[in-house]
């Protein structure tokens, strides 16, 4: 039996620690988890996309938790796709590489394969997402029977997995349909993921989806579309037992309901065109 843990969207920063009273009550309770891996599910930092000190800051959390921590990129990381101010590109990828490992990443556990994928790369036409594509075929192809678990930021979508566009919510359609195809195909078990800031677990073709909670804020209904899924803080635990798993959204009461509503326009502040 092994247990992982599976964090998201902490959104932590040395210079805007609007949501740093969060992190002490969450790795309290990891604590009483005992897990064996922690997986961060992206948005590890306030700005790390354009400020090197969030990485390092950041970094020196994740290490200070005295367990192995695997960690793939959100939007406030790395960037996304042919932003105005904050593309994904080769520099905010090295940052990341730099500070916090592989941007994506396999991990063998009991009868599982989990795969850590970069979903700020697809559709950004950058040379890591086809290197990405080819390198989850061949993990995929050299899984030895292990049953498969993805862990990404963004969800592959919101409401269904033939929707149209949902822009900054989800992966956009073509991407998302070529990753589909290799979830039905190779029949994963699970994918989850980040970035909504909603807890929800929910079964299409019999995959599981589930959307972490985030640990550091909650979203209200003027900057986030009506969706499926609680404003629940928290974190999910996993736990492997041969080829069998059983996967669990906690709320942790002690986490502060902290609302990015409140604070948005001096966390992330709006820019000129």
């Amino acid at each position: 039996m092994r247990r992982i843990v599976q964090i998201s969207d902490t959104h932590l920063s040395p210079a805007k620690q609007h949501f740093a009273g969060n992190w002490q009550p969450l790795t309290a309770w990891l604590t009483t988890q005992k897990p064996d891996l922690v997986i961060h599910t992206g948005d590890v930092t306030v700005d790390g996309a354009d400020v090197d000190e969030d990485f390092g800051y950041c970094s020196g959390l994740l290490t200070a938790l005295g367990v192995p921590v695997l960690s793939v990129p959100g939007n406030h990381d790395v960037g996304e796709a042919y932003h105005p101010h904050q593309p994904v590109d080769a520099p905010r990828l090295a940052r990341w590489r730099e500070h916090l490992g592989a941007d994506f990443w396999s991990h063998d556990i009991e009868g599982w394969r989990l795969i850590g994928l970069n979903s700020m790369l697809f559709g950004s036409d950058e040379a890591d997402e086809a290197r990405q594509l080819t390198w989850l075929d061949q993990q995929i192809a050299e899984a030895d029977g292990r049953r498969l678990g993805w862990f990404l930021h963004r969800p592959l979508f919101i409401e269904a997995p033939d929707e149209g566009d949902k822009g900054y919510w989800s992966v956009p359609p073509k991407p998302r349909a070529q990753l589909l195809d290799l979830v039905r195909k190779h029949e994963v078990a699970f994918v989850a993921s980040g970035h909504l800031h909603r807890a929800h677990d929910f079964e299409v073709d019999g995959t599981r989806y589930i959307w972490g909670p985030s640990s550091g804020f909650v979203v209200g209904p003027e900057l986030q579309p009506g969706m499926a899924g609680t404003t629940t803080l928290g974190a999910v635990t996993y736990d492997f037992d041969g080829r069998d798993y059983k996967a669990a959204i906690h709320e942790i009461a002690e986490l502060q309901t902290l609302w990015i509503d409140d604070v948005i326009h001096e966390v992330y502040p709006p820019r000129a065109a």
